[in-house]
Formats: structure tokens, sequence, C-alpha cells
């Protein structure tokens, strides 16, 4: 990477938002053998914005509880506490999109996608020894963020690699490469290292694609689930091209990309809880 590239990168990483400070405290309490579900709701009452949008989600027709729920306290009970820790990540990654921008890329399908692919990656987690489920999630939620960072801060040349991708059916991060000369994955792998978060997510990011791509399980979990997400068109990511999953990380999941997203079931569900987390 040239010093030029590296110094416009450097610069983009800078102007995007910190991640909010009761979500980083949600995840360092999730990492916390001895944490509670009592913990968890001390953390998210203190954050007005976060409390209303659970309670928002809690109460709608997808979960049929029944009967309103007022109190994150009462969320947990209802919907677990895992679903709320989920569910508080979201709503912290989605109020980091912005409202639009200059590259035409469509933030709404980017978050179904992205939503979906975290549900995915977190189902696949449950089978593999090294991979942790929330871990997962939070990869799969974050794979693509540095898709963001490019349609805010270099829109025309993210608009001229996004109509070269789907022009030819080529796969996006070859021809971000070819017109920006890096990837989504090293800049979201910029962002989240400067968001702080732990280095096997950070390497995740950054060795998810080509001639990066890392033998870990959660890299197989967020790569499996990337590509089933795009092959069941669970929203948009901007990539119309599907990978095949490489032999090391089929290995790994116990079978080709078909054999394991057969294997999971009936993925609408899935792609419907995506559609209402997105909502929020």
């Amino acid at each position: 990477m040239n010093p030029e590239l590296s110094q416009k990168l450097a610069a983009a990483v800078d102007g995007m938002p910190a991640f909010p400070k009761s979500v980083q405290k949600i995840l360092e309490l999730t990492r916390d053998v001895n944490c509670t579900p009592k913990d968890l709701v001390q953390v998210i009452d203190k954050d007005p914005v976060v409390t209303v949008k659970i309670l928002k989600v809690v109460n709608s027709a997808y979960y049929s509880l029944p009967k309103q729920i007022t109190s994150i306290n009462h969320a947990v009970v209802y919907l677990g506490f895992n679903t709320i820790k989920n569910l508080a990540l979201s709503i912290a990654a989605i109020g980091m999109l912005p409202k639009d921008n200059a590259a035409g890329f469509d933030a709404q399908q980017y978050l179904l996608h992205s939503l979906a692919t975290a549900s995915i990656a977190k189902q696949l987690a449950l089978r593999l020894d090294d991979a942790d489920p929330m871990d997962c999630f939070i990869a799969g939620l974050l794979h693509d963020f540095g898709k963001v960072v490019f349609a805010q801060f270099m829109p025309n040349e993210f608009r001229k690699a996004l109509q070269a991708s789907q022009a030819n059916g080529s796969s996006l991060h070859l021809a971000l490469q070819e017109v920006i000369g890096v990837d989504h994955a090293v800049v979201g792998a910029m962002l989240v290292e400067k968001w702080r978060f732990a280095p096997n997510l950070i390497q995740t990011i950054r060795h998810q694609y080509g001639a990066d791509l890392m033998d870990t399980d959660m890299i197989a979990c967020v790569f499996a689930a990337n590509q089933i997400s795009k092959k069941l068109e669970f929203g948009f990511g901007g990539n119309p091209c599907i990978e095949e999953l490489p032999p090391p990380l089929a290995k790994r999941l116990g079978g080709t990309l078909e054999e394991v997203m057969a294997s999971l079931g009936d993925l609408a569900p899935v792609f419907e809880e995506a559609k209402i987390f997105s909502k929020v």
C-alpha cells in the first residue's frame, strides 16, 4: 500500500464515529463468565436510546409476547440474555450507518445481509470447538463494515468498483483492489481495531478473502455464512459473486457450501428476524 493511500484510509477510519460506550461495556460483560442478566440490564438501562429501541423490537408482532414489555429486565426474561446482547450490538452498528451516500450504496440491503450473516455465523459456531457464537455474530455483523467507510469517504471509487463487480459478476473485493488498491476487509479491520475489538475479530475481518484467507474456525463460520446469505438473497451487500468453500474451511464445517446450507434447515426465520432488527 502506497503512503498516500495509507493516509487516505487512516483519515477515513478516523472520520467514522466511535463505537457507543454502553455497547462496548455490554461486549465486555458478555466475555465475563460471571456476568448475570442483572449486570446487563444495569448497563442498558443507563442508555435511553438503546432501551427504547430494544423495547420497540421486543413489543413487535414478530415476537407476539403475551403482554407489553415495559422494562429491559422483563425483555431479558422473555427473550433471553443472548438475543438482547445481539440486539444491542445491532442497534449500535445501525446507528453508525449513513442516512445516504454518494456511492449509491443501499445501506438497508447491506444491513439485512449483515444481520442475516451474523445469525448464520452464530449457528455455525455452535458446531465448532474454537468458535465462540457471540464473537461469530459480531464478526458476521461487522464483516463488511469497510464498505460503509468507502461509501462515505471514497464514494466515487466505491461506486466505480460496485458497477464493475455487478457488470461482470466478479467479486467486489477484487474490483475494490483494482479500483482503490485495497478491499473493504483491510479498511474494515482498521476500523474494528480503532474500536478496540478483540484481536481474533480484527483478524477475521482482515483475512476473510482470497489470498489473505486464513484457516480458523471463526473465519470458516463467517465466510460460509456470508456466502449462504448471498446465495439465499438475504439482503444485498453489493456483491453478486458467490464463492465455494475452500477445502480447509469445508473440512472444518464438514461439507461443501450446499451441504452446510442444507444442514442448517429452514433459514427463513433468520431473515425475518434480520428484518425486525433492521427496523430499529
